[in-house]
Order: structure tokens, then C-alpha cells, then sequence
């Protein structure tokens, strides 16, 4: 599809405001609406993008070239502007796009924007594969039906029910990539036998968690061409909830980002439907790389994210923040939003190629105000820089192991070497394990009795080695404060991970007391 397509289809009596014949002759790959002033972040190139100039202020006169600068730097192939608000297209707004050369069209007042994105769709995915080999299958008076009720917005159920039962086709699902049902009967497996992955459904150029696929059960060669022309004949149902995915991502990303600059909440919660939501549980994730040079894009955690929580049927808003990870908030109790994500995960993480992990950091419930947003959030991203596992929650922030997870390696491995590294320089030229004494000593409390049989030495070898360790570190080991500091600093041992430091340092310094003599 090109822009001057748009000046054919007749029922919407769509008008050109501006536009040479090169500029009509551009690429359409999809459609967006926007009613901010620099919407350009939100936007994908060779989109349309749709607004009801609800932005433009006359007395604004250089509102109209920053809106079309941030057009032409997104790369959009053309603008529509409702005359609906206004009456009329601005005159400013025209000059604006002659000089970014963006084509400018005119939507008059009575058509509704959903109107204009469901043709484009039908246009891109739908009548161009009207005459494809396999859409051929598929009898004429078949396809008619099934496109009426595409048009008329019947539910992908009803799409699909209708066409099994007129193509005499076995009974067919619709699932997305990363495995969540979308209409017919739910398969015992995710790809059942003989059925493969299933056949993609419109656009497919995403993220590993974008797009539909379509699988008969069982599927057989048989029912392929009318399979194939049935997956072409739904690709605008496809597009329709990928449009609508994506504008869901962009007013989440709205929301974030007046969360970010403090600015007002109101408008962004009711974009997002979380206005009478009551308190949000804050979630955080990202794609990990499985080498160096690999990292994903960065709204693929925010992809996943929206299919691990759209069964929650409950309202939600899961976009990009500034810092690059997927965020969400989520209108539903903590416990029940990380059980949900831990029971979707595994599907979505079997969508990663190139041993890429998807982890996720589960905050806690928050009302719906700034300052406490951004507290849980803070919380959730901590959470997921500490967590051991692929889905953490603040659930695991009730220990000192917990809590040191989360702060970064370089901090940690600093700290550890600060208050130990005397004690690692005498280990190092001695047979005696002064860190694994002092791990031990600190796992049974104090108790010399219980270290000296640990380590199977006498209990004036331990209290030898207490001294020498206090010496060394500077340190009251009969302080609880002291205590607690050179205890993190065991959880803080590089290479050990913050958990399993301790541990690890306990059993080495067993195996190398248990060969010491008393005497050391």
C-alpha cells in the first residue's frame, strides 16, 4: 500500500492538504494516533499517523513545525489530520509539512479514526493477498462472508468458528508466539502433533512474543491450502490487535514518563484504564544477552511483559522507561501478579534464541500517586537486579542476603575486598583459612564450641583465630554492629554470587582447617 491509496477509498472521502506525486508514492507499513506535540519516540517509520490536533494552539505558532519535526525525524510516510476539533486543517500546519515534505491528508469530521486504521489494515493485509494461490482455497462466497465480518468487527472466535465450520476444516486455534489463546479450543500442547509451530498470522516482523499463529488439530497436508488461506484472510484481525497492542505500549510509555518528570497522573492513568484501579503492583524486567553485542531490542521486556499479563484480565499498563527496561503497573494483588508471571514466563523465555533470559523483578503494591510509584518502582528494579532466580519479588528483600543482591557487583566486590582483604593476604601464605574460620564462627553465632567441631579443631585453636582475625580486620567480633559488617562482606565475595558467598567460604575454609594444626 502507498499514501495515495488513501485518496481512493471512496467511503471515507479522505482529501490531500499537501503532497507532491513522489511523496504519494511512499511505502505504508502501518498506522499510529497521537495527540502529543513531539510524539516522535512512539513512532515507527513509513507508519500513517493520525491526529485530531487536539495539540495545535493558535496562538502556538511554532507548535505546528515542532510537531512535523518530530514526524520527519520518526521517518512517518504521511500525516492525516482530523477536522474534526478545528473545522479545518490549520494553514501553519500545511506550511509545517511542505517544509519537512510530509504529506498531509485531510479526514473529515464524520469518520472515526478506527474507521481509517481498519481499512489501511484490510488494505495491507487482507485485499493485497485477495488473489494469493493458497486465498484461492478458499471458495468466493466463503471469503465474502468471512470479510464481513472482519469489517463489522466480529471477535477472532466468531471469525473462526465461522470458517471451520463452512470450510469443513478440524477443529483450529488461534494462539499468539508466545503461546497465550486468542480464540478456538486451547491445545493440549503448544505445538500439538503433526502441527508444527503453527502458521503465522499477519505481520510478523516484531518481537519473538509479537503475532498470531494458526494451527489445525490435527493439522494434515490435506488442509494446508485452506489453512494458508484462512491465516490470509485473518491477517486483519492480526494487525487490528497488533495496533492496538501498540498503542496500549505508547500510553504506557506516556505514563512512565510523567511518573518520570513528576508531571500529572490523571490523564495518563485513564489512557491507560487504571484511573479507579486503586493501588498498582509495580514489575520491572529485561532480556539479558547471551554474549556480548547481543542485546535485544528494548521494548521486547515490555512485549513480554503485556503477554504475560493480559490474562490477568484485570487492567494494566507495560511499556519502556527511560532506562531501557520493561515496566508495568498492575491493578492486581502482588502475590497473584508473580505467580502469573512465573507460571508464563517459561513460554515466553522459549521464544529467546541465542541463549538470551528473560528475567522480571516483581515490586510491591503502590497507590496511584508519584511519589509512591516511584518508590515501589525503585524497589521492583532493585529486585530485578538482585534476583537469583528468572521472576523475583520484594518478597526476597527480608534477609541481608536478599537486600546485597541487589546492589551491583562492582559496589560489592569493593566493599568485600575493603574489610577482607588482610585476611585473603594471610590466607595466602599460610595453611590456615582465616576466612573460612571467620564464615563458620558467624554461621554458628559466635559459638566457639560449635565452630571448633565444625572445623574439627580445638576450641583455643578457634579463639587463637578469632584474635588474629580481629587483628587483621580492625574489627570487635564480640560487636554485633562488627559482626553484621564483616558478614556482609563474606556474602560479598566476587565470583561466589551474594547467596552462596558465605557458604562457599564456610566449606573451603573446613576443608583447610581440618588440615591445620591446633597449633597454628
Amino acid at each position: 500500500m502507498i499514501v495515495g491509496d488513501l485518496l481512493h477509498l471512496d467511503d471515507l472521502s479522505i482529501r490531500l492538504a499537501w503532497g507532491t506525486p513522489d511523496l504519494l508514492d511512499r511505502p505504508v507499513t502501518g498506522v499510529s494516533s497521537t495527540d502529543l506535540q513531539d510524539p516522535a519516540r512512539y513512532l515507527q517509520p513509513g507508519e500513517l499517523v493520525l491526529t485530531g490536533l487536539v495539540w495545535w494552539q493558535p496562538a502556538d505558532a511554532s507548535g505546528a513545525l515542532r510537531f512535523a519535526t518530530a514526524l520527519r525525524s520518526a521517518g512517518v510516510a504521511a500525516l492525516l489530520a482530523g477536522e474534526g476539533t478545528h473545522g479545518s486543517i490549520p494553514d501553519g500546519l500545511a506550511e509545517a509539512c511542505r517544509t519537512h515534505g510530509i504529506p498531509l491528508l485531510a479526514v473529515p469530521a464524520g469518520v472515526s479514526f478506527r474507521a481509517v486504521t481498519d481499512r489501511v489494515y484490510l488494505r495491507l493485509w487482507g485485499d493485497l493477498r485477495a488473489g494469493a494461490q493458497d486465498t484461492a482455497a478458499i471458495p468466493e462466497t466463503v471469503r465474502s462472508e468471512l470479510l464481513d465480518l472482519v469489517r463489522t468487527e466480529a471477535p477472532p472466535g466468531e471469525v473462526l468458528a465461522h470458517a471451520v465450520g463452512r470450510l469443513g476444516l478440524p477443529d483450529c486455534s488461534i494462539g499468539t508466539a508466545g503461546g497465550r489463546p486468542v480464540a478456538g479450543p486451547a491445545p493440549a500442547t503448544s505445538t500439538p502433533a503433526g502441527g508444527g509451530p503453527g502458521l503465522p498470522v499477519g505481520p510478523q516482523d516484531g518481537s519473538p512474543f509479537d503475532g498470531w499463529r494458526l494451527r489445525a488439530h490435527p493439522h494434515t497436508p490435506a488442509v494446508e491450502p485452506a489453512l494458508q488461506g484462512l491465516a490470509d484472510l485473518l491477517a486483519p484481525l492480526a494487525a487490528r490487535a497488533r495496533a492496538a497492542a501498540g498503542a496500549r505500549r505508547r500510553a504506557a510509555g506516556r505514563l512512565l514518563d510523567a511518573l518520570a518528570d513528576d508531571a500529572g497522573l490523571a490523564e495518563p492513568l485513564a489512557a491507560c484504564g487504571l484511573t479507579e484501579a486503586g493501588p498498582l503492583v509495580t514489575v520491572t524486567a529485561r532480556i539479558e544477552p547471551g554474549r556480548a553485542g547481543d542485546e535485544p531490542p528494548a521494548d521486547w521486556a515490555a512485549h513480554a511483559l503485556a503477554e504475560a499479563l493480559h490474562p490477568l484480565d484485570t487492567p494494566y499498563a507495560a511499556g519502556t522507561d527511560r532506562t531501557g527496561l520493561g515496566t508495568a503497573l498492575v491493578a492486581a494483588p502482588a502475590e497473584r501478579v508473580a505467580e502469573r508471571l512465573r507460571r508464563a514466563r517459561p513460554a515466553l523465555q522459549a521464544r529467546l534464541t541465542g541463549r538470551r533470559t528473560l528475567r522480571i523483578g516483581v515490586g510491591p503494591a503502590a497507590p496511584p500517586a508519584p511519589q509512591a510509584l516511584r518508590a515501589a518502582l525503585v524497589q521492583a528494579r532493585y529486585v530485578l537486579a538482585g534476583t537469583t532466580g528468572p521472576v523475583g519479588s520484594t518478597a526476597e528483600l527480608d534477609s541481608l542476603d536478599g537486600l546485597l543482591r541487589g546492589i551491583p557487583p562492582e559496589v560489592t566486590a569493593a566493599f568485600h575486598a575493603r574489610l577482607l582483604a588482610p585476611l585473603a593476604a594471610h590466607d595466602a601464605e599460610n595453611g590456615v583459612s582465616l576466612l573460612g574460620t571467620l564464615a563458620v564462627f558467624l554461621e554458628h553465632d559466635g559459638s566457639w564450641a560449635r565452630t571448633a567441631e565444625q572445623l574439627h579443631v580445638h576450641v583455643n585453636t578457634v579463639h587463637y583465630r578469632v584474635r588474629r582475625i580481629e587483628e587483621l580486620t580492625g574489627r570487635n567480633l564480640a560487636r554485633l554492629r562488627d559482626r553484621t559488617d564483616l558478614r556482609a562482606a563474606l556474602l560479598c565475595a566476587p565470583g561466589a554470587g551474594v547467596a552462596g558467598a558465605g557458604a562457599a567460604g564456610a566449606g573451603a575454609g573446613a576443608g583447610a582447617a581440618g588440615q591445620a594444626l591446633s597449633s597454628s
